[in-house]
């Protein structure tokens, strides 16, 4: 039974196309359950998933899970970690912690910074020196703010009230579970996803989510529009979402439907992707350089500078609004036929931009399709906006490991302790001296990390040879993340997507691939693409099926290497194929135009030519002047032509005039 639990979560679960076994089968968990699954919910797997197929660029692949103990958010991939440890949300409660204050959400953090009409938390990294200036100086003036009011809050006393925190304080998700799965595996559905009356009946929440479920729609029968290829809305693609975000200058809009599409990949097996009725995106130089913050909000706090950058932010600051404002005009019809609507605007003036109140206004505060996205975002672009997609609209699994809830209710308690001494400064208790096999250990991680990252497969194999180490040596300590997800070599390697690591350390030395990460996943499932599955797959075929349990390894059948040679070839083969006829059928297009063009030329010469004709012929007009000849030469040539042309001409005039000066001269 719990063989098949495995195979329905090995693939992202969809949850308005859930399995029809699982979708009978769900029920709502206790309050003490979701509690648990709360604490336990590891990062989502943005993977490429089938039912929303995008680019890998667009959407990570990773599986490793991180997170930020300070801020208590959760991150998918290490990148989006790092992009979060250098945002002003992550410093701003850093700077909190070191003065013995307590951290902030990232909603309290974008209210603090509202006077500033603009927020970098959300944007992407960027190389750019300024931007690192920008992000000082909005973290700078926000706690210079902040302790002028801290300063004037003590000398006012201590009667004044706090104000209470806003929204419900229920978690944003809803945890379900289902006898299918194991007893502490928890399925966790989004609360943004359901209606308020819907929320209101929680109890019957299942029920609700039975009625949300699709049927699957055929690739086929999507009508396309020729002039450029976006499908278009059709009763089919109903119901459908809206998302927007704008920040920064940047606006990203979208409509998606929640009825996946049915298509096939060129193996022939079939693949859900999503269908975008819509989408469109704007940016424009709208934010101050290395001092952060819009024109607008310069303007109204210092008056209105006069320098030209600030009239090009200026305009397009108006241009920029007006444009927003024009697609959603033509997009009401859509906007109006959505289900929900999310919106991530942050700033008053890009509240304003989006909610009005102007004329023909499209967006309302008190529209009860209204979402916020209830996880982090970036910059707005549209696959920003895929990637919010298929969060919102995958299940997230939660596997509860009691000894770790135990741990965490202890620090959570302690760390409650804590923040009873405001002002306090926590102390350094220095670290925990390690013993002499500790020490290697912790050297030879390092070490064979640092090669496997490299895909150093002679070096893996010496290093290993050279200091006698086991193939499934465990890496040290064993409580970081990286470690926990990825214990052994082999686990690593097939996380890093290195196939040249993965069959050496299998056919070379031996590897087990059985092993268990500290999740309960085998190497085989942190494997981010096909080849570095096929070296598997391959080293399954070299070894035998006796060598080890390829079962509980989660290995496919074997493959040989010619096989997946061949299959390599083919694929590349029908790749380069596609594109020779893209490029073939883009030379037929281009010749079509250009012939179209000079016949379009050489009809107009041949109309004018005419005209003249007949017109010297009434008129009994003489012969064309010089000036009036060479004018007609250089009709319809391009600047670079005509310079040429007179060019030639001076040239072959003085060649003329000094043939007769030499021949002057001769005569006399």
């Amino acid at each position: 039974m719990f063989e098949k639990s495995e195979e329905l979560l090995k693939r992202p679960l969809y949850v308005f196309d859930l399995p029809p076994e699982l979708l009978v089968t769900l029920q709502l968990t206790t309050v003490s359950q979701q509690e648990s699954a709360e604490l336990k919910l590891p990062p989502d797997d943005t993977g490429t998933d089938a039912a929303h197929q995008v680019k890998a660029e667009d959407v990570p692949t990773s599986k490793s899970a991180t997170s930020c103990l300070l801020c208590s958010a959760s991150f998918s991939v290490v990148h989006e970690q790092r992009r979060h440890v250098k945002s002003d949300w992550h410093n701003y409660n850093l700077k909190q912690k070191l003065r013995g204050g307590s951290s902030i959400t990232e909603a309290e953090f974008e209210k603090l910074v509202e006077d500033l009409d603009e927020s970098i938390s959300g944007s992407e990294s960027s190389e750019s020196e300024d931007e690192a200036d920008q992000k000082e100086s909005t973290l700078t003036a926000l706690l210079r703010k902040q302790a002028k009011i801290g300063h004037a809050d003590a000398e006012a006393g201590d009667h004044i009230p706090k104000k209470k925190k806003r929204g419900s304080g229920k978690p944003p998700l809803i945890w379900l579970s289902t006898p299918l799965l194991q007893s502490n595996v928890s399925l966790g559905v989004y609360r943004a996803l359901f209606t308020e009356s819907e929320l209101e009946e929680e109890s019957k929440i299942t029920d609700f989510l039975r009625q949300k479920q699709l049927s699957s729609i055929s690739s086929k029968i999507i009508s396309t529009d020729s002039s450029n290829g976006v499908p278009l809305p059709s009763t089919m693609t109903s119901p459908q979402i809206f998302l927007c975000m704008i920040g920064g200058g940047h606006f990203a809009g979208m409509i998606v439907s929640l009825a996946p599409k049915i298509g096939k990949k060129s193996t022939g097996v079939e693949e859900r992707q999503a269908i975008v009725i819509a989408h469109k995106t704007f940016h424009r130089y709208t934010t101050r350089r290395k001092q952060g913050g819009s024109q607008s909000a310069n303007d109204s706090a210092k008056g209105a500078a006069h320098s030209a950058g600030a009239s090009i932010r200026r305009y397009n600051e108006g241009a920029l609004e007006i444009e927003i404002r024009a697609l959603l005009k033509d997009w009401k019809g859509l906007i109006l036929e959505s289900q929900l609507v999310f919106v991530r605007a942050t700033g008053s003036a890009n509240r304003r931009i989006l909610f009005g109140p102007y004329d023909g206004q499209v967006l309302r505060h008190n529209d009860p399709r209204n979402r916020s996205f209830p996880f982090s975002t970036r910059r707005a672009t549209q696959a920003e906006l895929m990637r919010a997609f298929v969060e919102l609209t995958r299940m997230k699994v939660s596997r509860i490991d009691e000894a770790a809830l135990a741990a965490a209710a202890a620090a959570e308690s302690e760390r409650e302790a804590m923040s009873t001494k405001p002002h306090s400064v926590p102390s350094k208790l220095a670290p925990p001296r390690l013993s002499k096999e500790e020490e290697e250990s912790s050297l030879h991680t390092s070490q064979l990390q640092a090669l496997i990252r490299r895909s150093k497969v002679p070096a893996i194999l010496a290093y290993l040879a050279t200091h006698s180490l086991a193939p499934d040596f465990k890496f040290f300590p064993p409580s970081t993340k990286i470690n926990h997800h990825a214990p052994t070599p082999l686990h690593l390697a097939a996380s890093s997507n290195s196939p040249a690591v993965v069959i050496a350390l299998l056919t070379k030395v031996s590897a087990d691939p059985t092993t268990l990460n500290g999740e309960g996943h085998p190497p085989f499932d942190l494997a981010g693409d096909r080849s570095t599955r096929d070296a598997f797959r391959v080293a399954r075929f070299e070894l035998g099926d006796e060598r080890w349990d390829w079962r509980a390894a989660h290995c496919p059948p074997p493959l040989s290497k010619a096989d997946a040679d061949r299959r390599q070839e083919r694929e590349r083969a029908e790749a380069d194929k596609e594109e020779t006829e893209r490029r073939k059928a883009e030379t037929d297009r281009l010749k079509k135009e250009s012939a179209a063009a000079a016949a379009a030329m050489d009809e107009t010469a041949k109309s004018k030519g005419k005209k003249g004709s007949n017109s010297g012929k009434g008129l009994g007009a003489g012969e064309k002047t010089g000036a009036e000849r060479r004018e007609e030469e250089a009709r319809g040539l391009t600047p670079e032509m005509r310079t040429k042309l007179e060019r030639e001409r001076r040239a072959r005039a003085a060649e003329e005039r000094m043939r007769r000066m030499a021949g002057g001269g001769g005569a006399g």
